[in-house]
């Protein structure tokens, strides 16, 4: 349990120190002169749109992970865990092969309204689908688990989003936001891998 929780919360601080999740508002924000409230309010409509569409799907996994868990006693103790092992793997290979994590798309409009209805429905349409093997192990727990991990991801999510973006515009953050993303992969690989290794001796 603690190591699906640990992992859930690595997972969850790194997806929101993406840039590509906030650096788009962040950017129509300067061309726009939206003032820091301006700013915050639609990361924050932003944020909760992209992290509602990942949860939800992260509930239908879970509920597949109750089911499975309460018929095939193996799920729960092999399964998910290799589940886990095994996107991990993928997300490693991907890091190496592609040299990138999952971009979102950075749409281009001219008025304030558009911009946080664009923003909103573009991040809805681009859930992580990293955490939802976390949703997987956390349905062999029962619901409180999925409901636990639906709540950390949605308010580390939110907030971490929320947060960058106001240290970034206030200029008290200056870091190499390509270095962590080009790396971005490779650390979730290795959260998830680490993860599901350790499920297996601790259930």
């Amino acid at each position: 349990m603690i190591t699906l929780i640990t992992g859930s919360l690595i997972l969850s601080v790194l997806h929101a120190l993406i840039p590509n999740h906030w650096l788009p508002v962040l950017a129509i924000s300067k061309k726009e002169n939206w003032t820091l409230r301006q700013t915050t309010s639609v990361t924050f409509i932003a944020g909760l749109a992209h992290a509602l569409s990942t949860v939800l799907i992260g509930v239908i996994i879970g509920i597949i992970g109750v089911s499975l868990s309460s018929t095939v006693e193996n799920f729960t103790h092999y399964v998910a865990p290799g589940v886990l092992i095994g996107i991990g793997l993928f997300y490693i290979y991907q890091h190496h092969r592609h040299k990138h994590f999952h971009l979102h798309a950075n749409p281009v409009i001219n008025a304030k309204s558009k911009v946080i209805i664009t923003l909103a429905i573009a991040m809805f349409f681009s859930p992580c689908f990293e955490i939802e093997a976390y949703f997987l192990l956390a349905g062999t727990k029962g619901w409180w688990m999925i409901l636990l991990i639906a709540i950390l991801y949605t308010v580390v999510t939110v907030s971490g989003m929320v947060l960058w973006v106001r240290l970034t515009y206030k200029g008290l953050v200056k870091l190499n936001w390509h270095a962590l993303e080009h790396n971005a992969g490779i650390i979730t690989g290795i959260t998830l891998l680490l993860t599901g290794i350790v499920s297996f001796f601790i259930h």
